[in-house]
């Protein structure tokens, strides 16, 4: 074999080896483009299904907040038909981000302590409807027409010891012994009426009734007849 002939054999294998890595560059070429392109569709519809997500929560969003608006507007017109809220203007407008300080929008209350607007409208609905437009309250039951009395004998009767006490404590010679005996003798005033407030909560609160004038009347009876009575004890203890 001549020399040329050497050389034409070494010149084609060094052909071939270029062959061989031009085709294998083009294959991981060829690979890579497509491991990318399929990343790149990824990414475009993950992208796409995130925009379509903000889409419908910022279309919820405005919908909630028409909502709200609406809630509010229905809550202060309530309000201002109340009987003692007469003098209220019209609805104010809500504060802009821009004036709030940094701190109340960057340290707010934790999630699972932050009340949503819907919570906190039908909590102030509830208020509203209690002191602007008072619920209608039925009659208290019969079974309790008997124990007003015995509810205001009581109340009295503590009002009348506590009443004595003060009165006879005011009898020692201390200082102030004055005003502790002017305290006695109001105890003892206020002591047959001092069943009311007790008997009027416990109807409003427990029963969700309102005291009428018989139950008034029931509840006087029982506290006059008890502080009577332990007010002559007193006297004639007293002499």
């Amino acid at each position: 074999m001549t020399t040329r002939d050497r050389d034409y054999q070494q010149m084609m294998t060094a052909l071939g080896d270029v062959a061989k890595r031009r085709s294998t560059e083009l294959d991981n070429a060829e690979q890579a483009y497509q491991t990318s392109a399929a990343q790149a569709a990824g990414e475009l519809a993950r992208a796409e299904s995130d925009a379509a997500a903000a889409e419908r929560w910022a279309g919820a969003a405005a919908s909630q907040v028409l909502d709200v608006d609406r809630e509010a507007d229905r809550l202060w017109a309530q309000l201002r038909a109340g009987v003692r809220t007469r003098a209220l203007g019209e609805l104010p407008e809500p504060a802009p981000v821009e004036a709030l300080p940094r701190p109340a929008l960057t340290q707010g209350p934790a999630p699972a302590q932050r009340r949503s607007a819907r919570t906190l409208l039908a909590s102030a609905a509830q208020r509203i409807e209690v002191t602007a437009r008072p619920r209608e309250r039925h009659r208290m039951p019969r079974w309790t027409l008997a124990l007003l009395p015995l509810a205001g004998a009581l109340v009295a009767g503590l009002t009348a010891l506590i009443a004595a006490g003060l009165v006879t404590f005011g009898r020692r010679d201390v200082p102030g012994v004055v005003v502790v005996q002017l305290l006695g003798w109001l105890a003892f005033l206020v002591a047959p009426s001092a069943g009311l407030p007790v008997a009027a909560l416990y109807a409003h609160h427990r029963l969700h009734s309102r005291l009428d004038l018989g139950g008034v009347g029931l509840t006087l009876l029982g506290g006059m007849l008890a502080a009577t009575v332990l007010a002559l004890t007193f006297a004639t203890s007293s002499q």
